[in-house]
């Protein structure tokens, strides 16, 4: 699976990290689904201590060499997540904002993804997502974690840590 494939199937927005966490007019106030993508080829960098938040005290980094360990090679998605359910009331707009949040040190709830913030360039990476009025999120979700594992030898992508 790739971001290619990802524009076939509607996602929108591929707006930098940096753009989110500047303005998030951009991003619906739907339900629905969200990849980060990285377009660099490059080996990644780890950073030590990322940028992420300490939600209750806790520290979101990881060893570099977890981060290694994790890292999915010939692919440029690293994270698809979900915003809202069938009974929830998140948007994409309230999730990511979250999102943005958590990976400017802030005190959120966003645990989720959160080896994204020990990339040396995270703020480059592109968000995406597709909404999903008719579906559950969890779902959609869950499909499309399943279809990149089936693309990539069983790997889930980078920063996702569970099905």
């Amino acid at each position: 699976m790739t971001s290619k494939e990802l524009r076939q199937m509607g996602f929108e927005g591929f707006v930098t990290i940096q753009d989110l966490m500047t303005s998030m007019l951009c991003v619906p106030k739907k339900k629905g689904v969200y990849a980060i993508i990285r377009l660099s080829n490059d080996k990644p960098h780890f950073l030590k201590v990322g940028t992420g938040g300490h939600f209750k005290g806790k520290d979101p980094n990881v060893p570099i060499t977890e981060l290694e360990n994790n890292w999915v090679c010939d692919t440029d998605i690293v994270y698809i997540g979900k915003a809202g359910s069938i009974k929830g009331s998140a948007t994409l707009h309230s999730r990511l904002n979250q999102y943005m949040k958590f990976g400017q040190g802030k005190n959120i709830g966003h645990k989720g993804g959160r080896y994204i913030w020990q990339l040396a360039d995270s703020k480059l990476l592109l968000v995406c997502w597709l909404t999903t009025p008719d579906e559950d999120p969890e779902d959609v979700e869950k499909n499309l974690i399943q279809d990149f594992k089936l693309a990539h030898c069983g790997n889930r992508p980078f920063a996702n840590l569970r099905d």
